[in-house]
């Protein structure tokens, strides 16, 4: 799969508002695909974190009081976290918003697809960067095996380097394999 067609296939209407009842906490993530073989940006959160220690997810966080909307939150983690700088007419589309089980937080992931990036550094908040292939990767995708899991939307679970990736992360993964497919 070549870039152009990722921008293609992601290219989707960006409506970085979403509305919330008390019962979650809104917070983005981007999704960055990037080099003729696509690769896939994620991150390990270290395991001392509050939420999520341990977790291979994607960069980004809660909506902060000085954001102006959702994805001004997901490019200002970008940033943050692992020290990339992706511009708003960079953010190509989005995808359908995900709910954490434990946490509490509904998440609206975006979208980008660059030819390129930086030499990435991880802040405190990331104890490892993750380049991954991103079709090789897309097909370990299973059925979560825990029941627990399942209690409020299907779940996955995606691997990497005997890393398993569940969750709301696996959840979003599932979403970019579906558009792949149809």
């Amino acid at each position: 799969m070549r870039l152009d067609e990722l921008k293609s296939i992601f290219s989707t209407p960006i409506n970085p508002h979403i509305q919330s009842d008390e019962k979650y906490r809104l917070a983005s993530i981007l999704v960055i695909i990037y080099g003729d073989d696509p690769i896939v940006v994620m991150t390990e959160k270290p395991q001392d974190m509050k939420f999520h220690a341990g977790e291979i997810s994607f960069p980004g966080g809660k909506l902060d009081e000085d954001d102006s909307d959702l994805l001004d939150t997901a490019l200002r983690e970008t940033s943050e976290e692992i020290g990339l700088t992706i511009t708003k007419d960079q953010v190509i589309g989005q995808l359908e918003p995900v709910i954490t089980l434990n946490s509490g937080f509904l998440i609206l992931p975006f979208v980008s697809v660059v030819n390129k990036i930086p030499p990435l550094s991880a802040n405190c908040e990331v104890e490892k960067i993750f380049h991954i292939p991103l079709e090789p990767f897309l097909k370990t995708e299973a059925r979560d095996p825990d029941p627990n899991h399942n209690i409020i939307q299907e779940m996955y679970t995606f691997e990497y380097q005997n890393q398993i990736v569940w969750g709301a992360s696996a959840r979003i993964l599932k979403q970019i394999q579906s558009c792949l497919e149809s």
